[in-house]
């Protein structure tokens, strides 16, 4: 007797599905991975207090007691980047998924509403768009204080009309398709064809502006800190590191190398992973 195969309880794996990787996406992942860990635990595991001088030698070099040397105050370096990959990453994760949830959110809204609302609405933008990101980020910062919430809500606002103006683009052209047309013409409220017929196939474009915006953030975020304007002491992002222990460059002090290494590796790795995301989730259509 002949069994016959059926292939109805044959698991699809992760390539059938389209969610493979190659080697460059996953090394990226697995960087952001280790500095999402990182900004989670490292307050726990770093070896001192941030603020604390262990050390008589400034700009220590690397040694057993401190891995990654001293700054120019005798602190340990590895705990100081190990607290500030909490405020970096995380300043700038908050920070870009408000730049990007907003602006995504009003362009598809001003695509399909179209009209005054979105004549209007492009119109404000393209000029608050017009102001250069560092200085708008200095005046406000300047003007308001230096506190996480007002840094947040200031690296939001410098991306979101970037944010608004890709999606619109995006959403400009899904609303142009037969199938959007079907859908108003059968009566399909503005909330539906934004939910269902429009976000589903903007999505992949969406997330990789995502990455790009998150390493972006990443790199003004830590030039208002080399200003003095980001994380106030004694606790530090990696920006503030490196302009703290500016002065060790020319001794090629590890205490401004290491905090410019980690702002590396976490920006590379964001635009490896990107640029190399799953086949499903950069092109819908297949």
């Amino acid at each position: 007797m002949m069994i016959e195969r059926s292939n109805a309880f044959v698991i699809p794996t992760p390539k059938r599905l389209g969610y493979s990787f190659n080697w460059v996406g996953r090394v990226g992942l697995a960087v952001i991975l280790f500095w999402a860990v990182v900004a989670i635990v490292g307050p726990w595991i770093a070896p001192h207090p941030p603020g604390e001088i262990v050390d008589w030698d400034y700009f220590g070099p690397v040694t057993a007691d401190f891995w990654m040397g001293t700054d120019y105050l005798g602190r340990d370096i590895f705990s100081r980047i190990l607290m500030g990959a909490r405020y970096t990453v995380g300043i700038a994760l908050a920070s870009v998924v408000l730049a990007c949830a907003g602006g995504v959110i009003l362009g598809m809204v001003a695509a399909v509403i179209g009209g005054w609302f979105d004549m209007i609405l492009s119109r404000l933008l393209d000029a608050f768009n017009g102001i250069p990101s560092l200085l708008f980020g200095l005046v406000v910062v300047a003007a308001v204080g230096s506190s996480i919430p007002v840094l947040i809500l200031t690296l939001a606002a410098i991306y979101l009309p970037g944010s608004y103006r890709f999606a619109r683009a995006l959403a400009v052209n899904v609303n142009a398709t037969d199938y959007v047309t079907v859908a108003r013409a059968r009566g399909e409220s503005t909330p539906y064809l934004i939910t269902r017929e429009i976000f589903p196939n903007i999505l992949g474009p969406v997330l990789a502006d995502l990455g790009l915006r998150f390493v972006f953030i990443v790199l003004v975020l830590s030039g208002l800190s080399f200003l003095g304007l980001g994380v106030q002491p004694p606790n530090a992002d990696w920006g503030a590191l490196v302009r703290e222990n500016i002065e060790g460059l020319s001794l090629g002090a590890p205490a401004v190398i290491f905090p410019s290494i980690a702002i590396a590796t976490l920006t590379i790795s964001v635009n490896m992973f990107i640029d190399n995301l799953p086949t499903k989730i950069r092109d819908r259509s297949e």
